[in-house]
């Protein structure tokens, strides 16, 4: 099993920024990648940011040049870094972390979520 546990949500104004963390353990030897999905009231499930073992990183287009996602590895934790924060990126902010089981099996492991707030 890996559990994520995030952390770092809460109300910033427009134009701020705000660093959320994401901290794994269990079975985290053979996690492939994490990163960061959202979701917003009345909206599905998005994709902000990934980043995989070796450092390759993608973003969706509504945070691209404004979000940065990072990770420690020595301390097992993932990093999503937002700057010119915007009322639209208002949500709840889910860790995920995959990890190759046997025979190449895909699986996902989500943490509880961390409300993000901008207020205009």
């Amino acid at each position: 099993q890996v559990h994520l546990v995030e952390s770092g949500g809460g109300l910033v104004q427009a134009g701020g920024s705000l660093r959320l963390s994401c901290a794994a353990s269990g079975i985290i030897f053979s996690v492939n990648a994490m990163g960061w999905d959202r979701q917003a009231p009345g909206k599905q499930r998005e994709l902000v940011a990934s980043i995989t073992s070796g450092g390759s990183t993608n973003y969706g287009d509504s945070v691209k040049g404004r979000f940065t996602i990072s990770r420690d590895n020595a301390k097992n934790t993932v990093y999503l870094q937002m700057n010119s924060l915007n009322p639209e990126d208002t949500g709840v902010y889910y860790c995920n972390a995959q990890r190759t089981a046997a025979w190449g099996r895909p699986i996902t492991y989500w943490g509880q979520g961390t409300q993000v707030t901008v207020s205009s």
